[in-house]
């Protein structure tokens, strides 16, 4: 089976690397979950897992975080995800010996902005992909049918930013989720709409951490951006 996105996996570990390297010792990424099944029901997204491609890749990921970190895990409640987090541990686990606590599920990781399932889908179907999150985010969506994004997106950076205050040093709270719920912090807070930033890839992330009391994030395809 072709893969359907690019894999982003080593440009989220540079971007983590690259904090690293000046200083930064707690922060917290949101990144898409890996590689996975499709089906032309779209009824069938929860329960869509990932492929055999998609499992080597979050394990590969998981081997390739710099041993100076240690993750700590959370991630939406759909099966591709929760995969995607327990192979990112076991792939760690496997290079640096460590146990890590369990992985944690959390609604704000969940497509939780989607308030009418059957009303979104049919919109979705009629317009295609691009055309409706563009439409959800200039607010030309009931918010019966879909979350307001602004709010949609405060509510995301607000968990990202606040899984900072419960680090250690030398910890990374790796919060895997969707590409939707990536969308809005790309084009509400850093700015890159996704007509022009592409789609976001299996396992793309956004980085949050704080320096000089400010929050910032920041990503492979931009500086970083004060919240």
């Amino acid at each position: 089976m072709k893969r359907k996105y690019e894999v982003k996996s080593q440009d989220t570990i540079d971007t983590i690397t690259g904090l690293l390297d000046r200083g930064i010792d707690r922060m917290s990424v949101i990144l898409r979950h890996s590689d996975r099944f499709y089906h032309k029901d779209f009824r069938m997204e929860p329960f869509m897992g990932l492929t055999e491609a998609g499992k080597s890749y979050a394990l590969e990921l998981g081997k390739g975080l710099p041993s100076t970190v240690m993750p700590r895990l959370y991630s939406s409640h759909f099966g591709r995800c929760i995969e995607t987090a327990y192979l990112i541990d076991k792939g760690y686990t496997m290079v640096n010996g460590s146990t890590l606590p369990h992985n944690q599920t959390c609604d704000l990781l969940t497509p939780f902005y989607i308030k009418d399932i059957e009303k979104a889908l049919g919109r979705m179907e009629a317009s295609g992909t691009t055309a409706f999150i563009r439409d959800w985010f200039d607010k030309a969506i009931d918010k019966t049918i879909m979350e307001d994004p602004e709010h949609t997106s405060d509510a995301i950076t607000d968990f990202m930013a606040g899984c900072l205050s419960e680090l250690a040093a030398g910890e990374v709270a790796v919060c895997v989720s969707h590409d939707w719920n990536i969308f809005p912090i790309k084009e509400f807070k850093l700015g890159l709409p996704h007509e022009g930033a592409g789609d976001i890839g299996y396992l793309d992330g956004v980085v949050f951490y704080k320096e000089n009391g400010q929050t910032w994030a920041v990503t492979h395809q931009t500086g970083p951006v004060a919240l």
